[in-house]
């Protein structure tokens, strides 16, 4: 076996990190920056303090982000860099936020749309502005990838743009900007994080390094995530949270992710699942069907993680999705047995390619029927 591994990111963690964030933008040399923020942080003044915390550091902020980031806000976020002279980047929020900070810290020193690149029309080059990563939520794992996930409504298209570039140059990892995270939110992403680290570890890409980080992000997600979904105020189980999503975001970076991810795009595209629900909706089913796969590995995952094997621990993730309000079956997700042929076959994302058994759109079908 050869493997390679590879990261970038120098990570902060710690509750309350980001009162130092002057200390950390002055360490790095950097001025005139730009804070790219999720919208409700820019309503409940957290965007604000951050602006107030880096001490004049940053000096504009853009917000103009929907929940799924598209290719016209990450347009219109590179505009604002170029007619602003920003000179670095801070994005502050969930996925959202860090994927569009991602891309147009890159698109902003060309002259192009992020179409050109995302359609893979041209190749982004290496030049880009240093990137501050500060998630607010337990789930992307953005803040230590080189993958933005970004929406094409003309081509009504949603996919990965993968760039070196991407990779930012600190992540700041407060558990504290989670505590007022809502349930339904923890859920889903907490679920997302999970999705990383199995679909890391079971992806035909693993390798040791992230298999054993993997198994670490998995553990606490099994120990921790009902704890901050059933009080989010526990600061314990929000920190555990945001060790896990960090932890399985080095997991999957290289990796990268199979199945259930490229399940979650059709899902969220078309059936505007929010994407770690959209995720979790075949995790269980996609971990039944890996089961097997490599001589039994993902048993043995399972009885490190005290499962009797992955069957067992399939079951405590179907138990996981349902004791938090999850869809788990055709019907809660508004799917008609007529369009399960159709899903199959947008479930034929590159990803799928990842997974260590073969899924042709017959399975994919197979799969699906048994949620009805």
């Amino acid at each position: 076996m050869e493997w390679k591994y590879m990261q970038p990111v120098t990570i902060i963690f710690g509750s309350n990190k980001i009162t130092e964030l002057y200390k950390i933008f002055s360490s790095l040399k950097l001025k005139n920056g730009l804070l790219v923020s999720d919208p409700i942080f820019t309503q409940n003044g957290l965007a604000d303090k951050v602006l107030e915390y880096s001490k004049g550091t940053l000096i504009k902020t853009f917000s103009d982000i929907t929940p799924n980031p598209t290719v016209d806000n990450v347009d219109a976020c590179s505009a604002f860099i170029r007619n602003n002279n920003i000179e670095f980047v801070a994005a502050l929020g969930g996925g959202s936020a860090l994927d569009c900070a991602k891309a147009a810290a890159s698109c902003a020193l060309t002259p192009y749309s992020v179409v050109e690149f995302h359609s893979g029309l041209r190749k982004l080059g290496s030049e880009h502005l240093p990137l501050i990563a500060i998630p607010t939520t337990s789930g992307t794992g953005s803040e230590v990838t080189p993958v933005a996930v970004l929406s094409d409504p003309i081509r009504r298209l949603k996919a990965p743009l993968v760039s070196d570039n991407f990779y930012p140059s600190y992540a700041i990892i407060d558990p504290a900007l989670t505590l007022t995270v809502p349930p339904s939110v923890t859920a889903a992403t907490g679920m997302d994080v999970l999705s990383h680290a199995l679909e890391a570890f079971w992806s035909k890409g693993h390798q040791p390094i992230c298999d054993a980080l993997a198994l670490h992000a998995a553990k606490l997600v099994f120990d921790y995530l009902i704890m901050a979904y059933e009080d989010g105020s526990n600061l314990l189980a929000r920190e555990k949270m945001s060790e896990a999503s960090v932890i399985a975001g080095l997991a999957f970076g290289l990796p990268k992710t199979a199945g259930s991810h490229a399940c979650s795009f059709p899902l969220t595209n078309v059936y505007h699942i929010p994407h770690g629900e959209a995720c979790a909706f075949t995790l269980d089913l996609f971990a039944r069907i890996n089961a097997e796969a490599e001589d039994g590995r993902l048993h043995s995952f399972a009885r490190q993680l005290c499962f009797a094997d992955a069957f067992e621990m399939a079951d405590r993730i179907l138990e996981m999705k349902k004791q938090m309000g999850l869809k788990v079956t055709l019907a809660d997700a508004g799917i008609k047995e007529e369009e399960i042929e159709n899903l199959a076959i947008k479930s034929q994302h590159p990803n799928m390619l990842n997974n260590p058994v073969e899924m042709t759109v017959e399975k994919i079908i197979n799969m699906y029927r048994k949620l009805l």
